[in-house]
């Protein structure tokens, strides 16, 4: 059965959204439809229902980048930490009339400090950090909470002009109430300079929608000489919804 009462369609505003075709963003340019949009219609009782995360098993780390990836001690000798500014994401995941998503799957991926990525493809001449591997994982809690450790990540060079840069930001996935509530996106820092200059940033058409991807500074929650907070909600599905990054 479908974990959330609140069945109404929303349909997406396309103005909300980047156009599938940016040119300033250029692999907009080969992967964007050349093909009206499908008409879709209401969600089926497949799409409004699960998957169930509740039992889902998760390790003592899952959520804790600071401790997930360390070398192994018996190898090395002794088990460091990862390189970078220490700092605590977190916020609450609610569907589009502000009801709190519990147990929901809530992933994460980074670059390390030196805007690294701990992948093959990744070029970046900033070397990979041993102790930090970059990936991570939690479930809501009743009220929709979520929270992760972690380092901050570093902006990275990309060829999409001469000198463009991303601003520092960590990938998040959530499941949301059902499968097709699913939204990847990602969360910049506040007060960043790289946000506006930022070529994918720049397909949004208005501000509001940079504002939900912008994860903002708590000195609440942040921990005295440990690390600074951020905190970032999740929106998923209908008008106020946080903005979809997998839209091209």
């Amino acid at each position: 059965m479908p974990r959330n009462d609140n069945k109404r369609f929303v349909e997406r505003d396309r103005n909300w959204h980047p156009p599938a075709y940016a040119p300033g963003y250029k692999t907009t340019v080969a992967r964007s439809p050349n093909q009206a949009y499908v008409s879709m219609q209401a969600p089926s009782v497949s799409e409004l229902g699960g998957p169930d995360f509740s039992r889902l098993r998760m390790g003592p780390h899952d959520n804790d980048l600071l401790l997930n990836y360390r070398e192994d001690p018996a190898r090395t000798g002794q088990a460091g930490l990862p390189i970078g500014e220490r700092i605590i994401m977190f916020g609450r995941v609610v569907d589009q009339f502000g009801k709190p998503v519990p147990n929901t799957l809530v992933e994460m991926w980074q670059a390390n400090a030196g805007g690294r990525y701990r992948h093959k493809k990744d070029g970046y001449l900033a070397p990979l950090d041993p102790n930090f591997g970059g990936v991570g994982r939690c479930l809501s809690d009743d009220e929709g909470w979520y929270r992760f450790r972690t380092v901050k990540p570093g902006p990275y060079p990309w060829p999409n002009n001469i000198n463009s840069w991303r601003p520092a930001h960590i990938h998040v996935s959530v499941m949301g109430p059902s499968i097709s509530t699913r939204l990847i996106t990602q969360m910049y820092f506040e007060g960043d300079p790289l946000i506006p200059l930022c070529p994918i940033v720049d397909t949004l058409r208005d501000p509001e929608a940079v504002e939900t991807m912008t994860g903002r500074l708590d000195m609440a929650r942040s921990r005295s000489m440990d690390c600074l907070a951020y905190r970032f909600d999740l929106v998923v599905r209908g008008e106020l919804q946080t903005y979809f990054e997998n839209q091209g």
